[in-house]
């Protein structure tokens, strides 16, 4: 009598896995069909889907760019925190700390900018206007020499560019006049259009600083909120996970601004000691130009060349020459010195894949793209990396030592 129920239990217990196993496959069909039809809605409506994403997009680019103001801050303000008497546990200097270090970062950026445009704007007009001063003796120069070799006032006088005493030089002034009064409207609008973009793009920029002032103030509480969102309505494992890969970027993001901002000022200090040295112009505006093209991987010392080089050209072609000898000097310096050692293997990415990584995307999103691509392939670098080694050992991503060396 008592075998019977220790017989129906152990039925009992051998149909539950079977009906979770069937649970489980029909809840996979489900998400794969789901799936499926999302992907095909997508590729279907692509042109709606991609506009409606651009609406939303440029709707939410000033939270956006407050967002990536806040990021660049936040480093600065970490930086004036841990200097800003941080072991001390008096009220009023915890209740000042976190404003004054967001004032000091806020300023460090705005002091940055005016320098920069105070140093670059005012000599490249000068340059530009040097352009124009000298532009028509050397169109001159250029008309007489292409006169000796090929002989052009010839070939004008033969053909129909001068008309005769046929032509009607009324209707042509009505025409000029026509099209001047054109012009003028065309210009009026582009007056006004510029206007517009210049007072959109002021409220803007206020309205992003705002945002990132926000942002900054209640960051503790904002992180919280967004750990309790998703391991309520996600689950822990997958707070786990998303928290992981979100921590894993943010430090290759941290690590490459820190590095190519000191890599970038100690480029620029160097280049502008170096020009002033060997007396070549424009000294502080291309120093101060290779410093901060050097935020670009790769591709910015060849923009400093050759803006450098164009301005340098103008006052003397040969000290140009120099200029470039002088740079190229100067950027193997900085790829076997001053990179290695500032910024070493903090980002942990090869050269080889820097390289995809800037090309692949200034060819996306121009400037931007080169800038994001390499701390993006960073972090997706570090992410497959450890992820195999902790395969290879059998264990989970999270058993293993933060300061694992990558393969």
């Amino acid at each position: 009598m008592s075998e019977r129920p220790n017989k129906t239990r152990t039925t009992a217990q051998m149909m539950e896995p079977r009906k979770s196993r069937v649970q489980i496959e029909w809840k996979t069909c489900i998400r794969v069909g789901v799936s499926v039809i999302l992907v095909y809605l997508a590729i279907h409506y692509w042109t709606s889907l991609t506009s409606l994403i651009g609406i939303a997009v440029g709707a939410a680019f000033p939270l956006i760019l407050g967002g990536a103001i806040a990021y660049v801050a936040n480093i600065l303000m970490c930086f004036y925190e841990r200097l800003f008497f941080p072991n001390s546990k008096k009220k009023a200097v915890v209740k000042l700390r976190r404003p004054l270090c967001m004032t000091l970062a806020f300023a460090s950026v705005a002091v940055a900018l005016v320098f920069l445009m105070r140093t670059i704007v005012p000599e490249l007009f000068a340059c530009l206007r040097m352009i124009v001063e000298r532009l028509p003796s050397a169109l001159a120069q250029f008309f007489a020499w292409t006169e000796e070799r090929f002989h052009v006032s010839e070939y004008i006088a033969g053909s129909s560019l001068f008309p005769g005493a046929a032509f009607d030089w009324q209707n042509a002034v009505a025409n000029a006049i026509n099209l001047l009064l054109t012009g003028v409207g065309g210009v009026m609008g582009a007056a006004v259009s510029v206007v517009t973009m210049l007072f959109s793009t002021i409220v803007t920029v206020v309205l992003a600083v705002i945002f990132a002032i926000y942002l900054l103030s209640s960051k503790e509480t904002i992180v919280g909120q967004v750990h309790r969102v998703v391991r309520i309505y996600a689950g822990e494992r997958t707070e786990q996970r998303s928290f992981y890969v979100l921590k894993t970027v943010n430090d290759a993001f941290h690590h490459f601004i820190v590095g190519q901002c000191t890599e970038a000022l100690i480029l620029g200090s160097l280049c502008i000691l170096g020009m002033l040295i060997f007396r070549f112009p424009y000294a502080v505006m291309i120093g101060t130009l290779v410093g901060f093209t050097a935020l670009i991987p790769i591709a910015g010392a060849y923009i400093a060349a050759a803006i450098g080089a164009f301005m340098i050209f103008t006052v003397d072609p040969m000290q140009a020459v120099w200029f470039l000898v002088f740079l190229i000097i100067l950027q193997q310096m900085e790829n076997n010195l001053i990179f290695p050692r500032v910024v070493g293997s903090s980002i942990g990415l090869p050269a080889l894949w820097v390289l995809a990584a800037v090309t692949v995307g200034g060819g996306l999103f121009g400037i931007i793209g080169m800038l994001m691509g390499v701390p993006l392939a960073a972090a997706v670098y570090r992410l497959l990396s450890r992820d195999m080694t902790a395969r290879e050992r059998g264990v989970t991503v999270f058993d293993m030592p933060d300061d694992l060396p990558e393969k």
